[in-house]
């Protein structure tokens, strides 16, 4: 069945760095996930590790605002309309390098992100 799901039902998430909201995962029967992350603008003595997917790739669509994706292979410079596919097991991270927040709309093809993530303090 086909269904609307509004932001403001997403559930609010406590990862470092960045406002991240779920509004689609298995919580709501899904077999895949959806989070829109915000990433602010850079505050001096702020900082955030990579993490990693071990068994899963992620999709992030870039909605507003500048940024950069690290990763193990290269840096992707971020801008609206940019899409970034990163392969499962490659430690990244994104970093807002713009004067405006980061918006992004982050796909996973799991319903539970987090069960497969791992979070580090540096690369």
């Amino acid at each position: 069945m086909a269904r609307l799901i509004r932001q403001s039902e997403a559930k609010r998430l406590g990862l470092p760095g960045r406002v991240s909201l779920e509004p689609v995962s298995g919580e709501i029967g899904s077999r895949c996930s959806v989070r829109i992350a915000t990433i602010p603008v850079p505050q001096p003595g702020a900082t955030r590790g990579p993490h990693l997917h071990r068994d899963f790739e992620e999709v992030i669509y870039v909605l507003s605002g500048t940024g950069a994706t690290q990763a193990e292979s290269g840096e992707i410079a971020l801008e609206p309309g940019a899409l970034v596919l990163i392969p499962a097991g490659e430690k990244h991270m994104t970093l807002n390098t713009g004067s405006e927040p980061l918006v992004l709309l982050c796909f996973f093809p799991v319903p539970d992100v987090t069960a497969g993530t791992v979070e580090f303090k540096s690369f």
